[in-house]
């Protein structure tokens, strides 16, 4: 993912609401979401270069998503595969802070990423760009290329967006958040981050939804988790342009 918008215990009637965009390279080939084969009671896209996912949830209620760090200067052509850490959670057993934990002493073999981890009940992150390993406090939050709240033009624009959405206080439609994920702005100049990619890019990068050339967002998600435990996980797949959206549903209930 490069944009993930979520608020924790923030809604009368949902634990969790996530809406995130996942920004690849249209070259790169992915699966829609969906109960993998291999793993029946993990529904999630797949990576089918590397095998891994950017966003999955259980049918146990394990939650794991994930964002590139940008920082093109510190890059390594040889790093396994930042998918897999979001499969290992979704496939184990351990707690989130014990995966994290495990993962710190590990974290820099991989290229830069920012990685939240958990249940329905709690979320944890971290960042090998960071330093350590944190719960999730409750609140609407907001995690695109750089750390967890960085306030960047998107995520900025992406929080505030969901949290008018959720004062509310109203049944969720997933419809109102892929248009939230929809909003193509670009920041102005002033408020652009300087992650070493130009300026120029940067523009491009800037805005919730990204059409690039060769790159954009391939698909957005919207996952809720109600306070009875009941998961609707919503993905819609663009590839390439907003124009070719195709939806895909999958509701269930958290086995205890």
């Amino acid at each position: 993912m490069c944009l993930i918008l979520f608020a924790v215990g923030s809604h009368p009637i949902y634990k969790l609401v996530i809406a995130a965009n996942r920004d690849e390279f249209y070259e790169r080939p992915s699966a829609p979401a969906s109960f993998w084969p291999d793993a029946p009671h993990l529904f999630a896209g797949r990576d089918l270069r590397a095998g891994g996912t950017w966003l999955g949830v259980t049918r146990k209620g394990r939650i794991a998503a994930i964002t590139n760090y940008r920082d093109p200067a510190s890059m390594k052509m040889n790093a396994p595969s930042r998918g897999e850490l979001v499969t290992n959670y979704l496939l184990g057993d351990e707690s989130p802070l014990e995966y994290l934990n495990d993962l710190e002493g590990r974290g820099k073999e991989y290229n830069g990423f920012n990685l939240i981890v958990g249940t329905e009940d709690v979320l944890c992150w971290y960042s090998n760009r960071g330093d350590g390993v944190y719960p999730i406090a409750p609140g609407v939050h907001g995690l695109s290329n750089h750390l967890l709240d960085t306030p960047w033009p998107k995520v900025s624009r992406g929080k505030e967006a969901l949290a008018r959405l959720l004062s509310e206080g109203r049944e969720l439609s997933p419809e109102a958040l892929f248009q939230i994920l929809l909003d193509r702005s670009i920041a102005p100049d002033e408020k652009l981050p300087d992650t070493g990619v130009g300026t120029q890019m940067e523009r491009l990068l800037s805005p919730l939804f990204i059409t690039i050339s060769d790159y954009g967002t391939r698909s957005s998600s919207v996952v809720l988790v109600d306070r009875q435990d009941r998961v609707t996980f919503v993905e819609r797949t663009y590839d390439p342009g907003p124009e070719r959206g195709i939806t895909r549903t999958c509701e269930f209930s958290i086995e205890k």
